[in-house]
């Protein structure tokens, strides 16, 4: 929660974060599958309760001054936004298709509860989970999320993202900075959708966003970036 505080201070137009469910289907913010990176432990977050996950220390791998900080709740962090009108991107992240429906009915039901519909995107790389968004609530913003092959950075075509997005129904498009093409881009604006790069540290982003038509810039540092816009 320290890190998005942080952001809302820097001025931050909103925050990007990761979803997954506990074993007791308790929707927490963690990019990782594991703890090993954050919380120094081979346990996998699907296989903890919440109230287990509550016991670990997720903040002195980045600082000892974040010792104190845990593992948070979707729920912890809808109730922080409540408070402003900054924007927020939901990436949900699963194991298995399995964990689709209910990940996403977690995630939908508790963006209603807080009333930020009109504020979240909800994206995926597993785009068949969008679908499943859709379906439980179609108001509900959703972004396809794409990044490029690693063998090849142009394997992804520009008709291919936008025909993938278009079938399950997302209204956005959130590109690993290497796909960030105008050509594409324009695409996507044509059908009213908002782009999203991510991740971009260089200010020179910030004038390239504009030039291509680009809408947000995803950055570990929105301080640094803000100062240049």
């Amino acid at each position: 929660m320290a890190a998005f505080r942080e952001a809302i201070a820097a001025g931050a137009d909103g925050i990007e974060f990761d979803v997954r469910l506990t074993r007791d289907g308790v929707p927490v913010i963690i990019h990782d599958s594991t703890l090993r990176r954050t919380g120094g432990l081979q346990r996998r977050v699907a296989d903890l309760t919440w109230s287990e996950l509550q016991q670990i220390d997720a903040g002195s791998w980045f600082s000892p001054r974040f010792a104190t900080e845990t593992v948070p709740t979707l729920t912890e962090l809808l109730t922080l936004f409540e408070s402003n009108n900054l924007f927020l991107h939901l990436e949900m992240k699963s194991d298995s298709a399995s964990e689709h429906t209910p990940l996403a009915e977690a995630c939908c039901r508790l963006i209603n509860e807080h009333s930020l519909k009109e504020r979240v995107v909800v994206s995926c790389f597993d785009h068949a989970a969008l679908k499943v968004v859709n379906s439980i609530d179609s108001e509900i913003k959703t972004a396809a999320l794409f990044e490029p092959s690693l063998s090849n950075l142009s394997v992804l075509s520009n008709e291919r993202v936008i025909n993938q997005a278009i079938a399950v129904g997302a209204t956005a498009l959130a590109l690993h900075h290497r796909l960030a093409r105008k050509q594409l881009v324009d695409k996507a604006n044509l059908l009213g959708w908002g782009v999203a790069v991510w991740t971009v540290d260089d200010a020179a982003w910030i004038e390239r966003a504009r030039s291509i038509g680009v809408d947000a810039l995803i950055t570990n540092n929105p301080a640094a970036m803000l100062a240049h816009r």
